[in-house]
């Protein structure tokens, strides 16, 4: 019972810090980087499709990305997406491939993603200490219940502790990379 609980509980906080990590990639670092538009929603016959769907992705420069769409119908609404993107870019269209050109990011600006990704890496934290939450719940009911003693509880909830200061330490380590990586010149 505690084990299930715990193995439980260790999933979903490595699965939580995925997540953290996923999301530190959409943030643009003043690179050229297909991640950070892959996820966008392209309006496509009607129907919202991630534009990883419609289209592969080059990067022949350092700032420079090269969307080229499987179909040419579809390049005006992958146009359309980017510019309406909250990304700030200004996408070139030549009818058979669309040119994204990144340019160096201000300090002003790095300061603003490393404050955005420093709000992504608080609810990575926050999600983290959730699940610590419903863990010690599961293993205090069952304590309860009679299903394992007051020995078994504080064991256990010593072990998911220190399970959950090592997830949290996994979510700043990344974000110390991430912020890093941003303010790099």
């Amino acid at each position: 019972m505690i084990d299930e609980t715990l193995l439980d509980a260790m999933e979903k906080m490595g699965k939580a810090v995925e997540h953290v990590q996923a999301q530190f990639t959409g943030v643009r670092t003043g690179r050229a980087n297909a991640s950070l538009v892959e996820k966008l929603q392209v309006e496509y016959y009607g129907a919202y499709v991630p534009l990883l769907q419609l289209a592969s992705f080059q990067v022949p420069e350092a700032r420079m990305l090269v969307v080229k769409p499987h179909d040419r119908g579809s390049i005006t609404a992958i146009e359309r997406a980017l510019q309406s993107s909250d990304l700030g870019l200004s996408p070139s269209n030549d009818g058979v491939v669309i040119r994204l050109n990144f340019p160096a990011l201000t300090e002003e600006r790095r300061k603003e993603f490393v404050k955005v990704v420093k709000n992504m890496a608080e609810e990575g934290r926050v999600t983290v200490r959730s699940i610590r939450r419903d863990a010690r719940k599961v293993l205090e009911t069952a304590q309860k219940d009679g299903d394992i003693s007051q020995d078994d509880l504080d064991r256990a909830e010593k072990e998911l502790e220190q399970l959950t200061q090592t997830t949290v330490e996994a979510v700043d380590k990344a974000f110390a990379r991430k912020e890093q990586e941003l303010l790099e010149v």
